[in-house]
């Protein structure tokens, strides 16, 4: 999609929005296009780069404040409403507290399970490192075999470590992802929460 198409579609895409609104967003859109366009990418690629249209779309127009979202938001509760909810807060609230704590078990299982890889890591290191330092020594004292077969264990060593080297550092870059989509899902349900 060029960038005449990504324009025209967001365009219709937010005519639900006041036109000043909208026309801030196209120019917006329009020079962040350019701006990759400088930077050397072709049209097309620009345009990809920046995402789809109905997800920019919907973006915006849950962020713009509505007639209808205002309303919303000065909606006071009802007593009978209070009054159920604290009625039921010896059942939601210790669901809502086991929930968490499950949860929160599970994410900390997780991080445990990096730290162990992280632990065998070390460990090759160091048995890289003495079985190598006594193969060295073995083979002055006239323990050859013994000698050229510790080294070699140590070598074995220094293999497997370099491998897990690289599973650890993908392990560890996968559950900071998830922390990180786990933060801004509880922003996200928390933001919802605010506007409702």
């Amino acid at each position: 999609m060029n960038k005449q198409e990504f324009l025209d579609r967001l365009r219709d895409g937010l005519s639900v929005l006041p036109q000043k609104d909208a026309e801030e967003h196209l120019a917006f859109y329009s020079e962040m296009i350019d701006d990759r366009i400088e930077e050397g990418l072709l049209e097309d690629d620009a345009v990809g780069e920046i995402g789809s249209v109905d997800s920019i779309v919907s973006q915006i127009v849950a962020d713009v404040p509505t007639a209808k979202n205002t309303a919303r938001q000065k909606k006071k509760m009802k007593s009978w409403e209070i009054i159920l909810l604290v009625l039921g807060s010896p059942i939601w609230l210790s669901l809502v507290i086991a929930a968490f704590s499950v949860l929160l078990s599970i994410y900390v299982v997780l991080w445990s399970a990096i730290i162990s890889l992280w632990a065998v890591f070390g460990a090759l290191i160091g048995c890289t490192v003495a079985c190598i330092a006594a193969g060295i020594v073995f083979i002055p004292q006239g323990n050859t075999l013994s000698g050229i077969a510790t080294i070699g264990a140590g070598t074995v060593c220094a293999g497997i470590s370099i491998f897990m080297y690289f599973g650890c550092k993908a392990a560890t870059k996968g559950i900071l992802l998830l922390t990180k989509k786990l933060a801004l899902w509880i922003k996200n349900c928390l933001v919802k929460k605010e506007e409702q």
